[in-house]
């Protein structure tokens, strides 16, 4: 045998793990696709090329095999950003000693609301996993009520305040409209 050329078992082997790996990928695409097709269908605040951008930017959703999956990964990815808006949050209040008060009153009320989000998502993920949709759905439901809160407090002044979160804001709203999208697609289902 020549030792410069793989056994024909070892290529064997090797074609069939490339060959599964482009089928799982190529399943997972289409269970994204179909989903953020459903997803954006039944609910105008949420736009396809978001939803597919957003499971897409995931490593973790290319292996997902069903919607069950999907929507514990579209759940997380919420949280990554509610955690990481909290920070952005803290960052600005922190860096900006000198904001309008206004401003600044905003910046905490979004904070506290923000970082009560980080908590419940424990709760939900709990929910999530225990098959309580009903119980994961009003918890999701309180973080979309939170992005809003935040944007509407900046609203509260006659002078136009410009909210610094209004992008991070969408994307939250969107993000856990997506989740909640799914988690009613498998209660209807009754998986």
């Amino acid at each position: 045998m020549n030792p410069s050329f793989p056994s024909s078992s070892s290529l064997f082997f090797t074609l069939t793990i490339i060959f599964c790996s482009f089928h799982s990928l190529g399943f997972a695409n289409r269970l994204i696709q179909q989903t953020c097709k459903n997803c954006s269908k039944t609910d105008p605040n949420i736009s396809y090329k978001f939803c597919v951008a957003s499971f897409e930017s995931n490593h973790r959703s290319q292996h997902a095999k069903n919607l069950e999956e999907l929507g514990l990964i579209s759940i997380k990815i919420t949280r990554h950003n509610v955690t990481d808006t909290n920070a952005h949050i803290n960052d600005l209040l922190e860096k900006n000693k000198s904001l309008d008060p206004f401003i600044k009153e905003c910046l905490d009320d979004c904070l506290e609301v923000y970082s009560d989000s980080i908590s419940t998502f424990r709760e939900a993920i709990r929910d999530y996993k225990a098959k309580r949709y009903s119980d994961c759905n009003v918890k999701l439901s309180s973080i979309i009520d939170a992005s809003t809160t935040c944007e509407d407090g900046f609203k509260q002044k006659n002078n136009g305040a410009i909210s610094p979160l209004t992008k991070r804001n969408k994307d939250t709203f969107q993000l856990s409209a997506i989740a909640l999208s799914i988690i009613n697609m498998l209660i209807n289902s009754d998986v």
